[in-house]
């Protein structure tokens, strides 16, 4: 559906060019500031946490293998959906929120592989009307241009996203909600290594001890100030012994990192990263986790609450493309072959089977099966 208050977007002084989505927060001083940019912060979350990163596998590696099948049986199109494919593009739609889909003919002119491009690297050749007309692809000064809608002969990029109420054409992944939590991770581990290198001393007060009470002057207060600040603040120099002098004392503080209690705020932080990314943290060894009575229910919740639903967001963007080749082709997830559904799975057969109000063929069609086969000299 074509919106008609965006026909005049590019009238307004809209550049043919999007400006490519960063998901990065800004502000912020410290050592725990998020970075600016969407791969500096995938090296952060993805490449440096392990909360964050368990978080992301955990889910894209559950839709990678989940079983897909069709109506048909044995299709075309599952060759196409591999583990690999699917898990890449459930990573994608996770920490930025789209996948894009390039799509490789045979000599036939039917799909043989697809490829996943990278998010960061795509942009949108937008129209007079602010819809884009050409994703183009940058890898090092080239650019490589596909329609945004294409046909059997040309296909064009499948475009999948998540719901962003802030964007008409791109969607927002969980990497913006979760680097907050994973810089105070990375910046408490940083200073827990720089405390323990430094032999872990405590922090404190410099107490002037000069002769009748002279306070110190104003240039040699901001002098004591300014190197206090570049040899002894920052996670870096934790711990750091200082060399005093000129009346000057070191007294230690009753504030020290156990009181601060390091250990529970990581655990918050680590908590909100699984909650980021739809991961009960039970699943990733986050103790303090009672909403769940067991792994079991742990692992219920996951599939029910986030691997499900992105799997069919996902086979259904699939389902649409195939289309274009095989009509009404329907990549579906089989629920009955996922060992973590099975007990809710038995339950509904149970309250199935007693219905005796239904008869055979609506029993199966709520269980998701096709009719029984009726034979030629059935009447």
């Amino acid at each position: 559906m074509r919106w008609p208050f965006l026909a005049d977007r590019k009238g307004l002084g809209e550049p043919a060019w999007r400006p490519r989505w960063d998901g990065g927060l800004r502000g912020g001083t410290g050592d725990v500031e998020p970075p600016a940019g969407y791969e500096a912060q995938v090296r952060e979350a993805f490449c440096r946490n392990a909360i964050a990163q368990r978080a992301v596998r955990l889910v894209a590696e559950s839709v990678g293998h989940a079983p897909v099948t069709t109506a048909e049986g044995d299709h075309p199109a599952l060759a196409l959906a591999t583990p690999a494919l699917l898990e890449t593009v459930a990573t994608h739609l996770l920490l930025h929120g789209n996948a894009w889909i390039e799509t490789g003919l045979d000599h036939a002119g039917r799909p043989a592989a697809l490829w996943t491009l990278r998010p960061e690297r795509v942009r949108a050749e937008t129209g007079a009307d602010g819809w884009p007309r050409a994703w183009l692809y940058r890898v090092g000064q080239k650019d490589i241009r596909f329609p945004a809608e294409g046909d059997a002969q040309r296909p064009g990029l499948l475009h999948l996203k998540t719901v962003n109420p802030l964007d008409d054409q791109l969607g927002l992944g969980c990497l913006g909600a979760a680097i907050g939590p994973v810089m105070l991770l990375n910046a408490a581990a940083q200073w827990n290594r720089a405390l323990i290198a430094n032999a872990a001393r405590p922090s404190g007060a410099i107490v002037h001890e000069g002769k009748s009470g002279v306070p110190l002057s104003s240039e040699q207060f901001e002098r004591l100030k300014a190197e206090i600040e570049l040899g002894f603040q920052g996670a870096a120099n934790a711990g750091r012994p200082m060399l005093l002098d000129g009346g000057l004392r070191w007294q230690p503080l009753a504030l020290t990192p156990a009181e601060m209690d390091f250990a529970r705020a990581r655990e918050a932080a680590a908590r909100e990263v699984a909650l980021a990314f739809g991961v009960p943290p039970m699943l990733l060894g986050l103790p303090g986790d009672s909403t769940h009575a067991n792994y079991a229910e742990a692992n219920v919740a996951l599939w029910r609450l986030t691997v499900l639903p992105m799997l069919g967001r996902i086979l259904a963007g699939l389902s649409a493309h195939v289309s274009l080749w095989w009509p009404n082709t329907r990549l579906e997830v089989d629920l009955d072959r996922i060992p973590a559904l099975w007990g809710d799975r038995e339950r509904l057969w149970r309250h199935v089977a007693d219905a005796s109000f239904l008869t055979t063929d609506e029993k199966r069609e709520m269980l998701g099966w096709a009719p029984m086969p009726r034979s030629p000299d059935a009447q």
